[in-house]
């Protein structure tokens, strides 16, 4: 039985299911505040953080920040894997797996080593060598994936393979040569973590965040109309070039402000994009936001599993989101069988 056709998009609609996902998220964050190895008493920890107010710091300076930052880090990583999805028609694209956070943390790593680790090099050498490496590697993997003047999605797919190893060989050897405080800093943060994370910190990220999801909201119309391949879009008028040259740099600023801060988390961009396009249908102009939200509420919750799951011990949230990831990869391989993926 063929599933059931989503409704046709109307303002009402728009508005409706965005509220609906708002207060999901908002529910969500304040609930892993409030959830942790320390119970904390709430209404003693609203009075706020103080030398005589531990419930309070732990709310207002470890968990909220988190969360939040959480929140920022998967609507990121979500509204990426979704245009990367459009732009190179092939379901399976994202940061993670066709080797853009690789060259993201790789171009970080390198910031990290260069800048050390100073709130300054933190807040903007940081993010902006991931946003470098991000655009880099993007733009090697979109060379390499053009056969011909024509975007090959499988092409493309296995540049990324490639890319993605190769960047991982390169922050290896980086990491050996670095003295040791510096490499377990830089193999901690590359399995991914949110913690000790200040607001502004959080406030450096949503800007970057903010800019690179606009964008892409803005041009949902041309994602809609790239879905109908390159010829079907430049009929309808849509430069083509320019608008995928366009959303491989918003989707490489998206990328490399989520690593710079978070290190490589993977398949948020793969998992939440196909599970919002089941939900609401293939409709960029919901989509895209829909993603935004889903993915900030898919990644706080798999934070607060990392930090809660096995008490005191803290695990990195890139083992949660791969261990979720992995099986729904693997079960899109089957899914496509011997289909074309793009």
């Amino acid at each position: 039985m063929k599933p059931r056709r989503p409704p046709y998009l109307t303002r009402s609609r728009f508005v409706r299911v965005l509220a609906l996902l708002t207060i999901a998220l908002a529910v969500i964050v304040a609930s892993s505040t409030v959830v942790g190895s320390v119970h904390i008493d709430l209404l003693h920890a609203l009075r706020g953080p103080s030398p005589d107010n531990i419930d309070g710091v732990i709310l207002f300076r470890a968990r909220l920040p988190r969360a939040l930052l959480g929140a920022l880090v998967g609507g990121a990583l979500a509204a990426a894997g979704a245009a990367l999805q459009a732009l190179m028609r092939n379901p399976l694209a994202e940061p993670h797996v066709v080797g853009v956070s690789g060259g993201a943390a790789l171009g970080g790593v390198l910031a990290l080593v260069v800048g050390g680790s100073s709130g300054a090099s933190r807040a903007w050498g940081v993010p902006i060598g991931a946003f470098l490496g991000a655009l880099g590697t993007m733009a090697v993997i979109y060379r390499l994936g053009t056969v011909r003047g024509r975007v090959e999605p499988y092409t493309l797919l296995l540049a990324g393979v490639v890319c993605n190893g190769f960047t991982g060989a390169l922050i290896m050897f980086v990491n050996a040569i670095a003295d040791l405080f510096q490499a377990h800093g830089i193999l901690f943060w590359l399995m991914g973590s949110l913690a000790t994370q200040s607001y502004w910190l959080v406030l450096v990220v949503a800007g970057y965040t903010t800019v690179g999801v606009a964008w892409l909201v803005s041009h949902a119309r041309h994602f809609n109309a790239l879905s109908l391949g390159e010829e079907g879009a430049a009929q309808l008028g849509i430069d083509v070039a320019r608008t995928r040259r366009a959303a491989f740099v918003a989707s490489s600023l998206l990328v490399g402000a989520a690593v710079s801060v978070s290190g490589m988390i993977g398949f948020v961009g793969l998992i939440v994009p196909h599970v919002a396009r089941l939900l609401l249908g293939a409709d960029y102009r919901l989509l895209l936001p829909a993603s935004v939200l889903l993915g900030a509420s898919f990644l706080v919750v798999a934070d607060t599993v990392a930090r809660t799951a096995f008490g005191a011990v803290e695990i990195p949230i890139g083992v949660v989101t791969a261990l979720c990831g992995g099986p729904f990869f693997i079960y899109l391989l089957r899914r496509e069988g011997g289909r074309t993926l793009g």
